[in-house]
């Protein structure tokens, strides 16, 4: 049975038109520890959850990712299990929907549509909801996993134009959704001007924004440049009380907005 439902896409939709802003939790498959399964137990008991969970890494090549998918939903199974993945290998039908992503800032076919290519027919068999994604990297010249796997260059911020017109040629060649990403462990966020400008631009397009947010000045800033959703991995595992201090303020900002 089909379990794609439009879940994730009616979830994103919603931030979008209505302002309000979402958290998603990236969990990293080679980074699960125990400080890792105690936020499960937090959301029952705080009553704060993420909006939805990611799951991928950009360096994991492991075993199946079946039994991870199922621990998590099994301790949470009302939010959905989106997978963020790194390569073709980081896919698994238990999971709920599948960010189908083209690194379109970069130029190395393998990640541009090569991966895709190789993927296409396990993901239109296995009934996830799938999220076509344009995926731009941006930060201010670190090199990162993601850059080392991808063996790509991110933009800098700088080339506002080119970034512009990357997010445009994403949606032009109908991707429902992109994703800003700095890098996991990024010393920066995507800069709130680059968020701006991307969301004033194509404002109907839900966007995603990740990497470097390791304080709630960072968090404010890119939900007050127009991110709808931000996704936020590394800080967490740093730092496991962050996710809490995340979820509050998302909480606080949204009821700011409709004050407002």
């Amino acid at each position: 049975m089909s379990k794609n439902q439009n879940r994730v896409a009616k979830t994103l939709r919603q931030l979008q038109k209505s302002q309000q802003k979402g958290i998603a939790w990236l969990i990293d498959p080679e980074k699960v520890t125990e400080k890792t399964w105690a936020h499960f137990s937090e959301f029952e008991k705080e009553r704060l959850n993420p909006d939805l969970i990611f799951l991928g890494g950009s360096t994991y090549c492991g075993s199946d990712l079946r039994g991870l998918i199922q621990e998590i939903k099994s301790r949470c199974p009302h939010i959905p299990l989106v997978l963020f993945p790194g390569s073709r290998f980081q896919f698994s039908n238990e999971a709920d929907a599948i960010l189908f992503l083209s690194l379109i800032s970069g130029r190395n076919p393998e990640f541009l549509i090569d991966q895709q290519v190789e993927a296409a027919l396990s993901v239109s068999r296995s009934g996830l909801e799938v999220l076509p994604t344009g995926y731009i990297l941006v930060n201010n010249g670190e090199i990162l996993s993601v850059h080392q796997r991808s063996q790509t260059l991110p933009l800098l911020p700088s080339e506002k134009q080119k970034i512009l017109q990357t997010a445009w040629a994403g949606k032009l060649l109908g991707m429902k959704y992109i994703f800003l990403d700095a890098g996991s462990g990024a010393q920066a966020p995507v800069a709130s001007q680059i968020i701006e400008l991307v969301k004033t631009e194509i404002p109907s397009t839900p966007l995603l924004v990740g990497g470097g947010m390791d304080n709630l000045q960072k968090v404010h800033h890119s939900f007050s440049a127009g991110a709808d959703l931000l996704v936020i991995g590394n800080s967490i595992e740093k730092n496991p009380g962050f996710l809490s201090e995340v979820l509050n303020y998302r909480n606080w900002f949204n009821i700011s907005l409709i004050s407002n």
